[in-house]
């Protein structure tokens, strides 16, 4: 009885050892397939970064503000306006304004991104030389990606919590949802606000240009003798006046000063009587 016993557990641990090989050889065989197929993957995933699936769009705020002399204002306004027409742009600021050595005209434009370059290059045709060229671009890539991800992550959060709400039961509970709903709302409109912002920057770059025209200074206009009395007795005046104001500052030593003035002269006076006497 006890030798079939033994055999049969002979038997058994034999069975045993033969499923674990079987089992150790398909896990080899995955492994093995899983290996040969990891470099395909690499490489299509490779792929995609080198055609530049995997790199945003790159977003550039450009800006630029030219300064520079004209000979005539209204022909340089007109070069500008035209430009403006060509270029679908448009002017956001106009003013012009006066010294007495100088007329002078200021335009801001908005003008689409694609046209910067051709933009400036058709206003500075013709310009001797420029008093001043700034020209400035600013990389906002990073920030708008990063503002776009936040974004998209509040949106899931609030359909998170819009269906939380659906289920919710108790009052408490809804309010509490609501409270935290309209606090991420209010996120999500701010930064989509910036994200606009951002996006109406780099569409439209601005370019502040101010072109000026030297001009001679006016003689002085004749002055008639009436005029040239009434201009002496308003400065004689003004004289006076300064002079009592000057007084007014020093009014402590002119007090000291005649006080001085009786003490010495009384005793002056004392002694020239006793003299006499």
């Amino acid at each position: 009885m006890k030798i079939i016993y033994s055999v049969m557990l002979l038997l058994a641990v034999t069975a045993c050892k033969e499923v674990a090989k079987e089992e150790n050889l398909a896990v080899s065989a995955e492994l093995q397939q899983d290996t040969q197929s990891a470099p395909a993957t690499d490489v299509k995933y490779k792929s995609e970064l080198l055609s530049g699936v995997a790199y945003p769009t790159q977003k550039i705020i450009k800006n630029a503000r030219l300064r520079f002399e004209s000979g005539d204002l209204l022909t340089t306004a007109q070069t500008v306006t035209k430009a403006v027409k060509k270029y679908k742009a448009q002017i956001q600021n106009d003013t012009e304004g006066k010294d007495p050595y100088s007329l002078t005209r200021t335009m801001t434009v908005r003008i689409p991104s694609q046209y910067f370059e051709a933009f400036l290059a058709d206003i500075g045709k013709g310009v001797k030389y420029f008093d001043t060229k700034e020209i400035s671009s600013e990389d906002v890539t990073e920030q708008y990606v990063d503002t776009e991800a936040r974004v998209k992550a509040k949106k899931v959060l609030e359909q998170r919590y819009l269906e939380l709400i659906s289920k919710a039961k108790k009052v408490s509970e809804i309010l509490e949802i609501e409270k935290e709903l309209s606090a991420i709302r209010e996120e999500i409109e701010a930064k989509e606000g910036q994200l606009r912002y951002m996006q109406s920057r780099v569409a439209l770059s601005i370019v502040n240009i101010e072109f000026y025209k030297t001009i001679a200074e006016n003689p002085d206009a004749t002055v008639s003798y009436g005029s040239k009395m009434w201009n002496a007795v308003k400065s004689g005046f003004n004289g006076i006046s300064s002079f009592f104001i000057g007084l007014l500052y020093i009014w402590p030593f002119i007090l000291i000063f005649v006080i001085a003035f009786f003490i010495v002269r009384k005793k002056l006076k004392k002694k020239k009587n006793g003299e006499n006497a």
